[in-house]
């Protein structure tokens, strides 16, 4: 075995054939990572007689005094199955990386572990997971855990939507919130498009404060991945959010005063009454929400005759399946639901191109106790999507002089 240095062209030519294969293990996103801030490499795993047996696209930064940390985000692209491979991969690592100033690498294959329902009940069990672990923690890998949270590079746990499906049975397989928030955003004027120009400007106000990255991170990685990044939006259509919230007000209004008429008729038993007053208490609460609706519809009209985007989202394609790469919104509007809107927009769309499966992206691995992220579960696992647990990361020390001088220094 060696370990050589490959072209992007001989890397991806091998990448988009692996099993493992994803759209961080390219050297589109390579390129994108090397704008800001991060060498870029492309690493070859050949065998004895010069074939690839895996590779990895690598970033890495100097950190100390010279030497370097780097991560394989989603790789390396290798058969973890064969300890004897797995444990000369690792002597390889060190002793070819070791020597040139690297310390640490940081790998987070994209193995699955499991596939569980929207419930978190396993469905499908990776029966070579325990012995691929097996293999990486015998050759020196460092296991960072079995985490639940987002204490990684990337997330452990992910939720798809598959969309082998007629359309009207993905849509009624939703949970019924599900469903309803994504009626009444409709109702409320929502109208989900993308965006030709893929500018990002709007959707940026949305996600600046969920990552550190910079607006021109963005719009190099939209740019590097060409027809295969798409951006989309949800726009209030405040015309006819006036129009329908009004609607909405006036036939509960209706519907209110014929209630009324039922309570006050003298030979109505008292088990009807009671059941009727339960019906006015919650028709008047139906009502003042309406109510709410049509003075925020008619205040939004007038600031905002042509209407307003208040969600956005950047998606990138790859393999014949979608990813939702950020999404974000207008808290000020979460009363409207556009983050519902918004990717059944894009489920119905994919689902029409013959795509896989839409990637909703990160989850929490906790599907018991109430957490912070307990509303991100709700939310995209209300889509009946399924879970993708992955193997995780694992970090291998290349340099122990270095790395645990780096350490004393109150590194990490």
């Amino acid at each position: 075995m060696k370990i050589v240095t490959i072209s992007p062209e001989q890397f991806d030519r091998y990448a988009s054939r692996h099993r493992y294969r994803n759209y961080y293990q390219t050297s589109v996103y390579g390129n994108t990572m090397r704008k800001f801030g991060f060498n870029v490499h492309f690493l070859g795993i050949t065998d004895d007689s010069n074939t690839l047996i895996g590779a990895s696209l690598i970033i890495y930064r100097e950190v100390f005094m010279g030497h370097k940390i780097a991560y394989a985000p989603r790789g390396i692209l290798f058969n973890y199955e064969n300890p004897n491979q797995v444990k000369e991969l690792a002597d390889k690592l060190k002793k070819i990386l070791g020597k040139q100033g690297f310390m640490l690498l940081k790998i987070d294959p994209y193995i699955p572990a499991s596939i569980r329902d929207h419930e978190g009940n396993i469905m499908n069990f990776n029966s070579q997971i325990n012995l691929i672990m097996a293999n990486l923690e015998s050759a020196g890998f460092i296991h960072q855990g079995r985490t639940l949270f987002f204490e990684g590079e990337k997330p452990r746990w992910e939720s798809l939507v598959l969309l082998n499906k007629d359309i009207r049975n993905i849509f009624n397989s939703f949970d019924k919130r599900t469903r309803h928030k994504i009626r009444k955003s409709a109702n409320c004027g929502i109208e989900c498009y993308k965006d030709p120009s893929k500018n990002i400007n709007t959707l940026y106000n949305f996600i600046k404060k969920k990552s550190p990255k910079p607006i021109e991170f963005y719009r190099e990685l939209i740019s590097n991945y060409g027809d295969n990044a798409e951006v989309y939006y949800g726009k209030i259509n405040t015309e006819i959010y006036v129009i329908n919230s009004r609607r909405a007000y006036e036939k509960e209004m209706e519907r209110n005063d014929q209630i009324a008429e039922k309570i006050q008729q003298t030979n109505t038993s008292a088990e009807t009454k009671n059941a009727l007053l339960n019906k006015k208490m919650e028709s008047d609460k139906l009502l003042n929400t309406y109510k709410n609706s049509m003075v925020q519809a008619t205040e939004l009209l007038k600031q905002y005759p042509d209407g307003i985007i208040i969600a956005g989202a950047i998606i990138i394609k790859y393999d014949n399946s979608a990813f939702l790469y950020i999404d974000g919104f207008d808290k000020k509007y979460s009363n409207l639901n556009p983050n519902y809107l918004l990717k059944w927009r894009m489920i119905d769309d994919y689902n029409k191109q013959g795509l896989k499966y839409l990637n909703l992206n990160a989850i929490v691995g906790e599907f018991e106790r109430k957490n912070k992220y307990s509303g991100l579960n709700e939310m995209k696992l209300g889509f009946n999507s399924i879970i993708t647990e992955y193997i995780g990361e694992f970090d291998i020390i290349l340099n122990n002089f270095s790395y645990n001088l780096y350490k004393s220094f109150g590194k990490k």
